[in-house]
């Protein structure tokens, strides 16, 4: 009987060859990546690239359909950025993200710092600080205003008639919302310092605060990393909670007649344009989301790069 000899096509660790027909059943992924990743893809394209580019010709294009945009040029993005609603929707939102963001990453690392030292009864704790996180945004903005007023009311006055209540009963809300989350992320950044580490540094005299700068903390910096870039952009794109506690609300009337919502953020205010009594501003509107977008991405991106460069590779 004459015996065949198998086909060589590629090698294997030792540098030898090995039989086509093995390595052609020993990379199954390669094979069939594609059937499995196409329809991800697809997707994908559908539901965001395809979506993502049309908002940006519709931003070029004065309609009240899809169907009957014409094209206009940067007449959008002029009238964006002249409404004096739209500007002071951002930096109120500006404000409003940097505070939230200190408050809740300090808050979040304090928590989780305090539960990975063995204290009893850790993991309930971990739970109640959680659940806040469980409830949607219109929920929580509904029950936190009937909370602030319950409050306000022995004093005379509401949430809604002062930009200073609005303003610290959104960094409230959102505190309580998302501490409870990213102390989650701390937890597991905390419990993945290397115990060596800490022990060396105990040998070596260092004090409590001394290994919580000098080891701790930039052994954490990937964990830092990722609540900073959610605390930055969930800032920014604060929605629900701000239509639910204050719908922007107190007014501010301008020289002119302009109204101005003084707890109005980013998104609302978008919300609001699209939505308004003026029919011919949903272009308008539409500039001001793709501005939004360019804003939220450029900041998450620097931010990321920001932090990137002082994490610790273990």
């Amino acid at each position: 009987m004459k015996k065949t000899t198998p086909a060589y096509s590629t090698q294997d660790d030792f540098g030898k060859k090995k039989p086509l027909q093995l390595a052609f059943f020993k990379n199954p992924i390669r094979r069939w990546f594609p059937l499995f990743l196409g329809p991800v893809v697809i997707a994908f394209v559908i539901g965001f690239v395809w979506p993502f580019l049309q908002g940006i010709w519709l931003s070029l294009c004065k309609f009240k359909l899809i169907s009957d945009a014409q094209f206009i040029g940067f007449g959008n993005y002029a009238k964006a950025l002249a409404d004096p609603a739209f500007r002071h929707a951002f930096w109120y939102t500006a404000l409003f993200a940097v505070v939230s963001l200190v408050i809740i990453n300090v808050l979040a690392f304090t928590v989780a710092y305090l539960l990975t030292q063995g204290i009893k009864g850790s993991n309930l704790y971990r739970t109640v600080f959680f659940m806040p996180n469980l409830i949607g945004g219109i929920v929580l903005g509904y029950i936190w205003s009937m909370i602030f007023d319950g409050i306000l009311s022995h004093f005379g006055t509401s949430i809604l008639l002062e930009t200073k209540f609005g303003f610290w009963g959104l960094i409230i809300l959102m505190c309580w919302q998302q501490i409870g989350y990213m102390m989650i992320i701390y937890i597991a950044g905390l419990q993945n310092v290397p115990g060596d580490m800490l022990e060396a540094a105990k040998i070596d005299g260092a004090t409590k605060m001394q290994t919580l700068f000098k080891v701790t903390i930039p052994n954490v910096m990937p964990s830092i990393t990722i609540c900073m870039f959610l605390s930055l952009t969930n800032g920014f794109k604060l929605f629900d909670q701000n239509l639910a506690l204050t719908g922007g609300q107190p007014f501010l009337i301008q020289a002119g007649g302009t109204t101005i919502k003084t707890t109005e953020m980013l998104a609302l205010n978008i919300y609001n344009t699209f939505y308004g009594t003026n029919s011919a501003s949903q272009g308008v509107a539409q500039a001001k989301a793709v501005i939004f977008f360019i804003l939220v991405a450029g900041l998450g991106l620097a931010q990321l790069a920001y932090t990137r460069k002082r994490e610790v590779q273990q």
